[in-house]
């Protein structure tokens, strides 16, 4: 392992690398569970979506790893199975299957822009001080993720006055007299603690202590699990559907071939600048990816750099995830609670 991954020219140890990983691990597990409930509301199967988003996750991850040799893991993404769901399958009309072949041609698209000298021209339009901007950005949006999954935070709106009328919605906190939020109090009390104390494996310590401690509160339940016997009969729903009922039925109209060329765009974007946003913010300040990496990503093309691979194995990931039968796969910035766990 020394020599594949030359932990010592990179300042760490096979323990750390373990207390690393199952950080990460804890920390973005979350969506195993929310990615099926977010995308079976557009008819997809729950139990096919979840063994999906377990499956790309693993091989994304795994590439990444291997061939990047960076320790960022891989899943669907928050926001995107939203935009999959709500935008592109409610609001625009286009059906699960047909909605997963555009995923699988964005992650294509990324590829080639990740292989060319596309991806270092958007790189260099994004300024410096939005680049350093950007490791704070993304943790202030997942702690603010957090207070409202919770229900920390409350919005209280009010019916419009006729149709068409703005809603209004006033924001508050919530009341303290619900287990959750106390359950929430205490974890998050415990981690800070931990990272101050800078006590090895604080986060890994605190997501376990919070999930020991829900179990008399109510909160740590398996009472709405899923046999995996059903899970793995419903896999072959979504496994490798976009090339049976997604892209024949996806061209079929050739007067929609304009909103789906702007989809694909939307998610590609919106992908590439995910993904780019938590290598520069956590990859530049812990030195993951070095100033020399970062000038040789912008200066050439191929895989001239570290983050040229670690590109590359995000857009992998994405297609693959999609003849698995899930929405885009990305960078995960839950990692950074990993990179914490080892040494800077």
């Amino acid at each position: 392992m020394e020599k594949f991954f030359h932990l010592k020219e990179n300042g760490t140890t096979v323990s750390t690398e373990i207390m690393a990983g199952l950080t990460t691990f804890f920390a973005m597990s979350y969506i195993i569970i929310v990615n099926p409930q977010i995308l079976s509301s557009t008819g997809m199967p729950w139990g096919g979506v979840f063994l999906a988003t377990i499956i790309a996750a693993i091989i994304g991850t795994l590439v990444m790893g291997l061939f990047a040799n960076v320790p960022y893991a891989q899943a669907a993404g928050m926001g995107l199975n939203a935009f999959f769901t709500y935008t592109v399958c409610f609001g625009l009309g286009f059906k699960w299957q047909e909605t997963l072949c555009m995923v699988f041609l964005c992650g294509l698209i990324n590829i080639i822009i990740t292989v060319t000298k596309i991806r270092k021209m958007i790189i260099q339009a994004i300024p410096e001080v939005l680049q350093n901007a950007i490791g704070g950005g993304i943790g202030l949006f997942v702690a603010y993720v957090g207070f409202l999954n919770v229900g920390f935070f409350t919005f209280t709106t009010k019916s419009a006055a006729k149709s068409g009328d703005t809603v209004q919605a006033t924001p508050g906190l919530a009341v303290m007299n619900n287990p959750t939020i106390w359950l929430f109090i205490i974890g998050l009390v415990l981690a800070i603690v931990l990272t101050v104390l800078k006590v090895r494996g604080g986060m890994l310590i605190a997501i376990a202590v919070t999930a020991v401690v829900g179990i008399p509160m109510g909160q740590t339940t398996m009472a709405n699990s899923v046999s995996i016997a059903d899970t793995f009969a419903q896999l072959p729903q979504t496994f490798g559907v976009i090339f049976t009922n997604g892209f024949p039925a996806l061209f079929s109209d050739v007067s929609k071939l304009p909103i789906i060329l702007l989809t694909i765009f939307a998610f590609s974007m919106s992908d590439t600048f995910d993904t780019i946003g938590t290598f520069i913010g956590t990859g530049r300040r812990t030195g993951i990816f070095s100033a020399e990496d970062e000038k040789a990503l912008e200066n050439g093309s191929g895989f001239s750099s570290k983050m040229d691979k670690a590109l590359f194995a995000d857009s992998i990931a994405t297609s693959i995830g999609a003849i698995c039968g899930t929405s885009n796969t990305t960078t995960y910035v839950e990692s950074s609670a990993g990179i914490a766990a080892a040494p800077a």
